[in-house]
């Protein structure tokens, strides 16, 4: 059996998307351009499905818009068995290996849609170049099922969930469809821009969730007695206690995702009820991410921001609760100061993103290398800029005064609602008002709202059904997230109601006339710009009134 090389799609997803429509709309008869739903598998084949479409032409609309060649199903009557993949993935993403072999694989799909990932997946855990072509989904599935046994005939009957000794837990970390399941998990969360991936076993299953722009969303369920293997494998590569499962454990594993940016995965396991719930946060190590503007901020406040940094000497505190971006702006600050004439110094817990020319220290708490500690240790290093990952108590707050006081730019975190809460925490914990006036330059508190798609912005959608046919945000509407700010710029009068211990609304009041724009004033201006929408505003700030 012989295929001609057939190349990866090259389109863009919204070219290929556009292409798609346009062929769609050329075959199916009596639905409109405003009616018409596709751009993803499941929407397209919807129309084979109640008969308003033959599957033979979408797939010629496939082929002309994707460049993939249709497959000779009469060349392809001998489907071999390839034992690396299972019945279970393939029947998920509707692909079968044709041939596979020195390094390379051909793959039919029923759609163009996945090409990408299949091809970086093949990439990177199989070290094998793809190429793709075409066929019918009927196909697909009959060989799968003639080829690869269903998991009720094989593998269902395979119990992993106790799998005895630390020796049988890596042999189970190591076999094929574990290690193609967990591959497939990271790979989809990053194609999918997941900062979290969160896996909970139940009862009777176990619950795979990405957090997507700030949403969790249930992503696969696979079988309960998947488990052990599934919590094996990533231990494994994490570095952690592959038999430990009484206690807490933090690992690391470093991602190389072939054409896209490198991912440092942060893992953490606590003991539950039904087993060890695992959560892995994906952090991007590309120097690019750090970019200021282009995180939210409007042009007035990243020039009064800048203006801010590029001071000599004073504290600027960036506050927010867990997960709203305090530390990515932080980062953007630095990658901004960052050069050879600067020294600057982090301490962190733990350090969650790396730079090239920064000092970075990890707390650790358990021999002796608290914040306090290491902060008096960083001012004995001739910093310029000191970056505290969180001021938690007073000592640490009087250290990082002491050290603005002195001559260095201190920035750091504090978790409080809303820019004038950050006075009172610091008051709250014992910090002199007259220290806090003299010291703090300003307070910039934020949050993060999903920005709309731009594949249907493009298209002329900006409401709440943005997005129900694109295959860029999966139908959400919203592809990325986007920060609304609160910057409160302290000045005289703020000096003086800060020393004369005046409360966080009267602050507020202050920092209003003075020209401040609250969280809720800067969402209203990113909505009337066409970022996001007001339904997400209203619902971020929403949080934080549900909080007090």
């Amino acid at each position: 059996m012989s295929y001609s090389e057939v190349p990866v799609a090259g389109a863009e997803p919204g070219l290929l998307q556009d292409r798609v429509r346009a062929g769609l709309l050329r075959h199916l008869r009596g639905v409109g351009e405003e009616d018409l739903q596709c751009g993803t598998a499941e929407l397209d084949i919807a129309y084979v499905n109640n008969g308003k479409l033959e599957e033979a032409a979408l797939l010629q609309v496939y082929a002309e818009a994707s460049g993939l060649a249709l497959l000779d199903e009469h060349e392809a009557r001998e489907v071999n068995f390839y034992p690396e993949v299972t019945y279970d993935f393939l029947n998920s993403e509707c692909c079968l290996p044709l041939t596979w072999s020195n390094e390379r694989a051909m793959l039919a799909v029923a759609s163009p849609y996945a090409t990408g990932r299949l091809a970086l997946l093949w990439k990177n855990f199989y070290e094998a170049e793809t190429s793709f072509v075409l066929a019918r989904r009927s196909f697909i599935e009959r060989h799968i099922g003639s080829v690869y046994d269903r998991p009720d005939e094989k593998t269902a009957g395979q119990d992993w969930s106790d799998p005895g000794s630390e020796e049988a837990l890596r042999d189970l970390a190591r076999e094929a469809p574990i290690v193609r399941l967990v591959s497939d998990v990271f790979a989809r969360a990053q194609e999918g821009g997941a900062s979290d991936i969160h896996i909970e076993p139940g009862e009777n299953d176990v619950a795979v969730r990405f957090r997507i722009d700030g949403l969790l969303q249930v992503i696969m369920r696979p079988p309960k007695n998947q488990y052990a293997a599934i919590a094996s494998r990533i231990k494994l590569l994490a570095g952690m206690n592959i038999a430990e499962h009484r206690l807490p454990q933090d690992g690391r594993i470093e991602l190389s995702g072939g054409s896209m940016n490198a991912i440092d995965v942060r893992v953490s396991t606590v003991p539950g009820m039904h087993g060890e719930s695992i959560v892995l946060r994906l952090l991007q190590k590309d120097p690019a991410v750090f970019e200021l503007g282009k995180i939210g901020l409007l042009p007035d406040t990243l020039d009064e921001l800048s203006r801010l940094f590029n001071m000599p000497h004073g504290i600027i505190l960036v506050v927010g609760p867990t997960g709203s971006g305090k530390t990515t702006t932080l980062y953007c600050i630095l990658n901004v100061l960052n050069a050879d004439f600067r020294k600057i110094i982090t301490i962190e817990d733990p350090v969650e993103y790396q730079l090239e020319g920064l000092t970075q220290i990890h707390v650790r708490a358990n021999i002796g290398l608290s914040f306090a500690n290491g902060l008096r240790a960083i001012v004995r290093q001739d910093p310029d800029v000191i970056l505290v990952g969180e001021i938690r108590d007073r000592e640490t707050a009087e250290i990082a005064i002491h050290a603005a006081l002195t001559g260095h730019l201190v920035l750091s975190t504090l978790h409080t609602n809303d820019a004038a809460g950050a006075i009172s925490r610091l008051i709250e914990m014992g910090v002199e008002g007259f220290l806090i006036s003299s010291s703090v330059l300003a307070v910039a508190s934020q949050r993060l709202v999903r920005r709309i798609c731009p594949e249907c912005q493009g298209s002329g959608k900006s409401d709440s059904q943005a997005g129900r046919s694109c295959r860029n945000c999966l139908g959400s509407g919203y592809r990325g997230r986007v920060a609304i700010f609160e910057l409160m710029v302290i000045n005289d009068a703020l000096r003086s109601a800060i020393n004369t211990n005046k409360d966080s609304s009267e602050i507020t009041t202050i920092a209003r006339r003075s020209g401040m724009r609250t969280l809720k004033e800067d969402g209203d201006l990113k909505v009337a710009e066409g970022l996001t929408t007001e339904s997400e505003v209203t619902r971020v700030c929403k949080l934080d009134l549900d909080e007090i």
